[in-house]
């Protein structure tokens, strides 16, 4: 296991109980690392035994990363209450590209990447 640098608390937007998906794996990996984990999903009420939050605006704690498992079109309906959330950065996984959401950050002066949470996190580099 890669080390990181300190410990985050991670919102996962678009959190998944299906453990078959990237979002369910990174919840684990995220879990391993020993980092804070806020999953968000608007139908689930826990995930491995960590609350889940139905809404960004459910959520009051400060986020060092916001890691992005949604679409495109999903995303895009909830620009603004991710700006207003102002993660430290987001994590752009593969499948959430989004060229209305990357101007916003830029443009609210919050830092994001393109890259996928879990090999960022076994390579050191999260």
């Amino acid at each position: 296991m890669a080390k990181t640098s300190k410990i985050q608390t991670v919102l996962i937007l678009g959190a998944s109980n299906k453990t078959h998906r990237y979002a369910f794996k990174a919840l684990q990996l995220l879990k391993r690392y020993g980092h804070r984990i806020i999953p968000v999903h608007p139908k689930l009420t826990e995930i491995e035994g960590i609350k889940v939050k139905n809404t960004l605006a459910e959520i009051t704690e400060c986020v060092d990363t916001l890691s992005l498992y949604i679409g495109a079109q999903r995303s895009e309906s909830i620009i603004k209450d991710i700006v207003k959330l102002k993660p430290g950065r987001v994590i752009f996984n593969p499948g959430t590209e989004s060229e209305l959401l990357e101007q916003a950050l830029r443009d609210a002066g919050i830092s994001y990447e393109y890259g996928c949470t879990l090999v960022m996190l076994e390579t050191g580099s999260f």
